[in-house]
């Protein structure tokens, strides 16, 4: 029977991973508590990073629902529970990782799904919701239902998209740039007239 303190921090991670937008597992090993702090600063409202047990956290991810947990929870362990904006909380992970090579992320779960690292480095690269939403109103995104379809899109999904797209622009970088091509400028656009002369080769009259 467990004691009424792990039963309560058992509680307690539960309700985080029910309350929170997503969760990513890392591992510190090697950081010191001012480098922790550091990262925790730099979270700010996007995720709250609490060092925990790995046999509490697996209770507590089987009875939030959550599968795919068991491999991530070896070694020292802690999790950025994300409140705010997923995908700069995922930024904010990664930066650090890249300056901090100590930390190490192992993978998550988004929307009830569970994302490896590399989806998880996905994730870091998509540009922010309000990015999104400036690129539409400005007319750069090809296709409107795609765009909409995007935004709407649950965040894992646009995680395991990510590299599609990528592709796909690197295939044809006008696709960032609002459609298939750009037009060749007409006389019109660039300003310039052509004046017609007679046959005898003398100027025309204005």
């Amino acid at each position: 029977m467990a004691r009424p303190d792990k039963a309560a921090d058992v509680a307690e991670l539960v309700e985080s991973f029910q309350e929170s937008a997503g969760a990513v597992l890392t591992e510190y090993r090697g950081l010191t508590v001012k480098q922790l702090q550091t990262l925790r600063r730099s979270l700010g409202e996007n995720a709250n990073y609490a060092v925990v047990k790995n046999t509490l956290t697996q209770i507590a991810a089987t009875q939030a629902g959550i599968e795919g947990f068991d491999a991530l929870l070896t070694g020292p362990t802690a999790i950025a529970f994300i409140n705010g904006d997923v995908v700069e909380a995922a930024k904010g992970l990664r930066d650090f990782a890249k300056a901090n090579p100590s930390l190490v992320i192992k993978g998550g779960v988004l929307d009830g799904k569970p994302l490896d690292a590399s989806e998880i480095a996905k994730l870091a690269d998509l540009e922010s919701r309000e990015v999104l939403l400036a690129r539409l109103a400005g007319g750069m995104l090809a296709s409107l239902s795609q765009a909409v379809y995007l935004l709407n899109a649950p965040l894992a999904q646009a995680a395991r998209l990510a590299g599609a797209l990528q592709a796909k622009a690197e295939e044809d970088p006008s696709v960032l740039a609002g459609g298939a091509g750009t037009p060749a400028p007409t006389e019109a656009d660039s300003g310039e007239t052509t004046e017609t002369t007679p046959e005898d080769g003398t100027p025309a009259e204005a």
